[in-house]
């Protein structure tokens, strides 16, 4: 007696593109815990639309998201739980023991990840600084709080806003 095994045909998929803007610090073998591991900028303070495209690129780099948390000064929306490419991501948030600025992913295969978020409405110059500082493998740590007041104490251009009665004044919308 023989088996059958019917094999559908193969597919052509697409290729996609990664969506997420990100920088990530070198792997380095040195010992201790760096304050981040990267930067990561959305385009939207929609937290389940965003992880979406942040796990595409994370998810094979470091294994699989099963958990993040948060402060939630800054995502409106906080669902206990949601489904990223087809797994289940539970979300934590913290209040004062979570710097507002801070995403804290957690793997299984990989650890624990800490990166900076960029503000979505932050200008392209000053969010490539702060991609460039959060990732640099090199420098003294620094919090995600104090990479954000540092940038905007740079005080360019873009992010400041001019008025009849306020010239000059520093415009931050977080």
């Amino acid at each position: 007696m023989s088996a059958t095994i019917h094999r559908p045909p193969l597919r052509a998929v697409p290729f996609r593109a990664p969506t997420a803007r990100l920088a990530l610090k070198p792997v380095s073998p040195s010992p201790g815990r760096a304050e981040l591991d990267g930067a990561w900028w959305p385009r939207s303070r929609d937290l389940a639309h965003e992880l979406a495209a942040l796990a595409d690129v994370l998810d094979p780099l470091w294994g699989r998201i099963t958990r993040i948390a948060v402060n939630p000064r800054y995502w409106p929306i906080l669902p206990p739980k949601f489904y990223v490419n087809g797994h289940v991501v539970k979300v934590g948030w913290f209040t004062s023991e979570l710097d507002p600025h801070t995403i804290l992913l957690l793997s299984y295969t990989a650890g624990r990840w800490d990166l900076l978020v960029i503000p979505p409405e932050t200008s392209a110059p000053s969010a490539a600084r702060l991609m460039a500082a959060a990732s640099a493998g090199a420098g003294p740590p620094m919090t995600a709080t104090a990479l954000i007041t540092a940038e905007q104490a740079i005080g360019t251009s873009s992010s400041y806003e001019t008025t009849a009665d306020r010239p000059g004044r520093l415009a931050v919308g977080m």
